[in-house]
């Protein structure tokens, strides 16, 4: 690092380090803001391998939810219910960090509520969640707070426009937001507290025991007393150990549609796909589940297989008898785990760790963060 940085870099940019957190996420930045909150004296820096966050922070669909019926039916098939309902209580809980830190006007918050939607073909399903919906509703009151949480709202298959629905069940108490503008909040009132960000920085090691960590990457080596790993689906980089296994997630967005009946977040088939208007087009995404083993990957990118099913969802059934233009497509890399329950924990003396959302960053990446930032002693 001598040869490479004046003095006066080194000085005030590169050195004198009492947290490291590794990733500029949602979890990152935010456990960045915690600390800064809580001991504004603390010189922070944060490493991110890309020039944009390289996970989902800045690529998700903007969904501020905590779960659909079937995707809680498909939990509580292999889970127990205090550990679904624990993990429902972290997402609601970090939706209102999100929201308190952040003030609901710079991240575009908007309770339309959530949908989710069942094709003619998938009655059976439809009728087993909405026979649960009375149960749920008593299920999750303690920890939304709400005894009118889902309903039948199958009414409103032909406002919406949409072809071959037969069932629709509404969360009344989801929202959306704007992910780009959220995370430019984030950004700003992290680095107004004076913390900095190194991006285009890959961190390939850290090494040093109970006293300081060294940080090694590809612009030098940095040095600090306590680092916090915020890479979620990219931790196995650093931590091969973890029960951490990446899932890549795919988005459309279409041009803007004229008179768009859409509105609100839309869930199909367990979750594994969804769809919302944004700025009067359809965002859609997902279609994991049409092949997991080829989407458990860290590369960014889409496929034609599953654009083209996802484009067939959206032309025959969400805008029948419409075909607007596709004008953006991407990918985010999600963490999974075969726990629902994210890792908080310290790996090792002065090296930390908050990953694995489950799909679910939005809502439990604010709580994650708060989580991990306590665990630091400075």
């Amino acid at each position: 690092m001598s040869n490479l940085f004046s003095y006066w870099e080194q000085k005030s940019f590169l050195s004198g380090f009492d947290v490291i957190i590794i990733g500029s996420g949602i979890v990152g930045l935010s456990a960045a803001l915690y600390l800064k909150l809580k001991q504004p004296s603390l010189k922070i820096g944060i490493l991110e391998s890309g020039f944009l966050p390289a996970g989902a922070s800045t690529k998700n669909a903007g969904f501020a939810c905590f779960g659909s019926i079937s995707e809680l039916v498909n939990e509580l098939e292999s889970k127990p219910e205090s550990e679904v309902l624990e993990m429902i209580d972290m997402r609601w809980r970090g939706l209102e960090k999100l929201r308190n830190n952040l003030g609901d006007s710079a991240i575009c918050f908007e309770q339309n509520g959530g949908y989710e939607v069942f094709k003619e073909s998938e009655a059976d399903l439809a009728n087993h969640c909405i026979d649960k919906i009375s149960w749920f509703n008593t299920f999750l009151k303690p920890v939304i707070g709400k005894h009118d949480i889902y309903a039948v709202s199958s009414d409103k298959i032909a406002a919406f426009g949409m072809n071959g629905i037969s069932n629709i069940i509404k969360n009344k108490y989801e929202g959306q937001i704007d992910t780009g503008k959220m995370m430019i909040a984030l950004l700003s009132r992290v680095q107004g507290l004076g913390v900095t960000v190194f991006n285009n920085c890959q961190v390939q090691k850290i090494e040093g025991g109970s006293s300081d960590k060294i940080i090694i990457s590809n612009q030098g080596s940095f040095k600090a007393k306590s680092v916090i790993l915020a890479t979620n689906a990219f931790i196995k980089d650093l931590v091969p150990e973890l029960d951490v296994i990446p899932g890549r997630g795919q988005v459309l967005i279409t041009e803007p549609i004229k008179q768009l009946k859409i509105k609100g977040t839309f869930h199909y088939n367990r979750g594994y796909t969804y769809f919302r208007n944004i700025d009067g087009r359809i965002l859609l995404g997902g279609g994991r589940n049409l092949d997991f083993k080829g989407e458990e990957t860290t590369e960014p990118g889409v496929t034609s297989g599953i654009q083209n099913e996802l484009e067939k969802l959206l032309y025959e059934t969400i805008i029948p008898g419409q075909k607007p233009k596709i004008e953006y497509r991407w990918s985010g890399v999600m963490g999974f785990g075969k726990d629902l329950k994210p890792i908080v924990k310290e790996i090792s003396p002065g090296l930390f760790c908050a990953v694995r959302c489950n799909g679910m960053g939005v809502a439990m990446g604010s709580l994650l963060a708060e989580q991990v930032a306590d665990l630091v002693e400075i």
